[in-house]
């Protein structure tokens, strides 16, 4: 391992606050699916003017009337999602190092979306700032504008942040990547402006990059590029921790690296590795199997995307049936518009739930089956419907139980199982915070 290469440590961000029903509407504004629940939240046909959406190219944004998504009222009326009604912000942020001098930023890692963008010093003056980095490009010797790009991200109807393109140098993990472009918000909706975080570090493949007119390379492209990392090891990994394991063996530490798989969070075990087609832009894989409670399923052609930003994991309405139906007194509720079970569960009751990759099963962490309180004494799951979507999302709840290794390389997405013996699946209140 090459000695400028080090551990990535990710930052808890303690004002996180868990929402079952806010996670599971960015999840519906992100990937742009429709509902087959019940709830207060549906897709309907909105006009809408001409204009590049984030994954517009999957799903479809150039026509005058979209699908976007919409809240009933209270008197069953269609109307505009709230903004307050998405969640937010980021559970784990990366400290990133942006110019020279460097100004350091917190930021959300993305193995889902593939843009790196940040707050920046032409933000208008009535957005507030405090408590965020800022990004002042006149203090960088190492910035160049580019000249006639843009860019624009759109999470459903409210929700957006936009702005103009740069290049200028990028430290991550012990490496400086040289003229790495960097997309800097000049105009932030009120969602964006209320996260923790200063920016999001997309991680998935450039292909889906909203830079307009031509998408530039992501950091981990120019990284290969540049050689910055060895050519046998074109790679990141992650390794997501919680504050429930801290009397684990790896006292829940959380970490990204690029270059390199760190030996310690191996433990001695050979990484089982998936083929990954990016033709659609994510770290997407063969997942033709799950297990619950010892009774495998067979899902045929099905395939499974790891996703780094999103906490849920979200599956097929069959298979997250056969789950809960594994859960003593859980139930679809539709006011939360997902599944919960009773916050006194012990783990004891709780069924092993696996899911494939490309070939070998890994098991949720019995504790992440549990996300967040959904009161009147249950629990929100964290694993829900993917609606409409032909793919699963294996976000946090199912990545914490494993050391992921993205080799974009060799086009391979590899794991291990990590070793947690406690279980707690206990979740904060909705008047608390917590990781």
């Amino acid at each position: 391992m090459p000695s400028n290469l080090n551990r990535v440590k990710l930052v808890h961000n303690s004002k996180y606050q868990h929402s079952g029903l806010k996670s599971y509407v960015y999840l519906l504004n992100k990937y742009k699916f429709t509902p087959t629940k019940p709830g207060p939240y549906f897709v309907g046909a909105k006009a809408q003017p001409k204009g590049r959406l984030r994954l517009g190219r999957l799903f479809g944004s150039k026509s005058k009337t979209q699908q976007v998504l919409q809240k009933k009222g209270k008197d069953a009326q269609a109307g505009n999602e709230p903004a307050e009604d998405q969640q937010n912000d980021s559970l784990y942020l990366c400290p990133v190092s942006i110019g020279t001098p460097g100004q350091t930023f917190n930021l959300d890692f993305d193995t889902g979306s593939a843009d790196l963008w940040i707050w920046s010093s032409g933000l208008a003056k009535s957005i507030k700032t405090t408590g965020h980095n800022v990004f002042d490009s006149s203090k960088s010797s190492t910035f160049k504008n580019i000249k006639g790009s843009s860019w624009k991200i759109s999470y459903g109807d409210s929700s957006s942040a936009s702005g103009t393109v740069g290049t200028d140098n990028v430290t991550v993990g012990g490496l400086t990547i040289e003229k790495q472009a960097i997309e800097l918000a000049t105009t932030l909706s009120t969602q964006f402006q209320e996260g923790v975080g200063d920016g999001l570090l997309g991680l998935a493949f450039g292909s889906i990059n909203t830079v307009t007119p031509k998408p530039v390379a992501t950091p981990v492209e120019n990284m290969i590029s540049q050689q910055d990392i060895p050519k046998t090891m074109e790679l990141f990994t992650a390794y997501l921790g919680s504050y429930k394991d801290a009397n684990d063996p790896d006292h829940g530490a959380s970490f990204y690296t690029f270059g390199y798989i760190d030996e310690g969070a191996l433990a001695g075990q050979t990484p089982h590795y998936a083929k990954v087609d990016s033709s659609q832009g994510f770290w997407q894989f063969s997942s033709t199997t799950a297990s619950v409670g010892g009774k495998k399923i067979t899902r045929a052609s099905n395939t499974a995307i790891a996703d780094t930003g999103t906490t849920l994991a979200l599956v097929d309405d069959s298979l997250c049936q056969a789950i809960y139906d594994a859960i003593p007194g859980s139930q679809y509720d539709e006011q939360n518009q997902g599944y919960v079970f009773p916050s006194n569960t012990g783990v004891d009751k709780l069924p092993v739930v696996s899911f494939d990759v490309d070939g070998k099963e890994f098991a949720v962490q019995k504790e992440d089956l549990a996300f967040a309180d959904a009161g009147n004494g249950m629990t929100y799951g964290g694993i829900q419907s993917r609606g409409n979507l032909t793919f699963d999302i294996l976000g946090d709840t199912f990545l914490k139980a494993i050391y992921a290794i993205f080799d974009q390389g060799n086009k391979r997405f590899g794991a291990v199982i990590r070793n947690d013996p406690s279980q707690d699946p206990s979740v904060p209140s909705t008047t608390t915070t917590g990781q």
